[in-house]
């Protein structure tokens, strides 16, 4: 599958406006899942709106691509950052309530096997964190924005505090992966500003899905 995510930044009396612009684009489109919602508290550099579409391949993404391109075009959008990616979701439980991403970039100059370890820890994340439902982690193909994103780690949680507790919390994400992300830490290779973005879902976005 091939996924796009995109995460806008909009001036405040236009996000209602916005919002029911790319949803609009996104119900016409073709994809198989996609979530076009705001961004809940707690999300960091995550935008003021969350867009996120899922395909079969990239060729169905580039047919459809100039339509979605227009809507993210509105001059209300002060910014953008995202990716297009490919990768199979891992699916541990029934569908979530929430959908959550994070953007970042790893060092260019750090060694293949050092990445590789970071994302075996990322990827056993999941089997310590029960309210994760289902998730993904993948290399990006193009970025979007400021920051040349490297990796998209992304997941369904049973709810907000299955993400903001048991996640965020959990002895797997402090004492293990967050030294990836520490300045403090000699294993650290991310130096840039994360975007971690969630929001609420009316329907699964990670779970499987019939193509057409």
């Amino acid at each position: 599958m091939f996924s796009v995510t995109r995460l806008l930044d909009v001036d405040p009396p236009e996000r209602d406006r916005v919002l029911a612009t790319v949803c609009a684009a996104a119900e016409a489109s073709s994809a198989l899942r996609w979530v076009v919602e705001r961004t809940e508290s707690g999300s960091r550099n995550g935008g003021d709106l969350l867009a996120h579409l899922r395909f079969t391949d990239r060729e169905h993404w580039r047919s459809e691509e100039p339509r979605f391109a227009r809507a993210l075009s509105d001059p209300a959008i002060t910014r953008l950052n995202g990716a297009t990616y490919p990768g199979d979701p891992t699916c541990v439980g029934g569908a979530g309530r929430v959908y959550r991403t994070l953007l970042l970039r790893v060092q260019p100059d750090t060694p293949s096997a050092t990445v590789a370890r970071f994302e075996a820890e990322l990827t056993s994340m999941p089997h310590y964190v029960t309210t994760i439902r289902a998730w993904q982690l993948s290399r990006v193909h193009e970025p979007v924005g400021r920051t040349a994103w490297t990796h998209v780690f992304e997941q369904e949680f049973t709810d907000v505090e299955g993400l903001m507790g048991p996640y965020l919390m959990h002895p797997i994400h402090w004492a293990v992966v967050d030294r990836w992300f520490d300045p403090e830490s000699p294993d650290v290779i991310i130096h840039d500003r994360v975007c971690h973005s969630f929001c609420v879902l009316n329907r699964p976005v990670l779970h499987p899905v019939r193509t057409r």
